[in-house]
């Protein structure tokens, strides 16, 4: 086995990396050129107005703003990161056994707590 055996060898390890940047790439140029020349290009007043959170953009920034947007952000962070607890627990659960589960069902039921005292609050009622 020559130097150039090994080397050649190497390199077809990185080939279906290769393979799959070319992919990625002419994907996304496709979609990225695709609607540039298929979507018709009709500006209007409405198509080019700010959108700012559901209601018109205002001039002045110390206008009363609903505190309704922040609590769903809010809600979604947390329950948004529940999800990405329970990934990780759910594929390791063989592994780590009784306590991880009950731990997990702890944290779920402060979450769940939590979930029920915005519920009733009306933190989720969108008048």
């Amino acid at each position: 086995m020559t130097f150039g055996d090994g080397m050649e060898k190497l390199l077809l390890e990185y080939l279906p990396i290769l393979v799959f940047l070319g992919i990625a790439i002419v994907l996304g140029t496709a979609l990225i050129v695709l609607p540039l020349v298929i979507a018709p290009s009709k500006p209007d007043p409405e198509k080019l107005s700010a959108y700012e959170c559901g209601f018109p953009a205002f001039g002045d920034s110390r206008m009363k703003f609903d505190v309704r947007f922040y609590l769903v952000a809010i809600l979604f962070i947390i329950f948004d990161l529940e999800v990405a607890f329970l990934f990780p627990w759910a594929i390791t659960l063989g592994a780590t056994g009784l306590f991880a589960f009950w731990s997990m069902m702890a944290f779920l039921g402060v979450l769940t707590v939590g979930f029920i005292y915005e519920w009733k609050k009306g933190a989720l009622e969108w008048e």
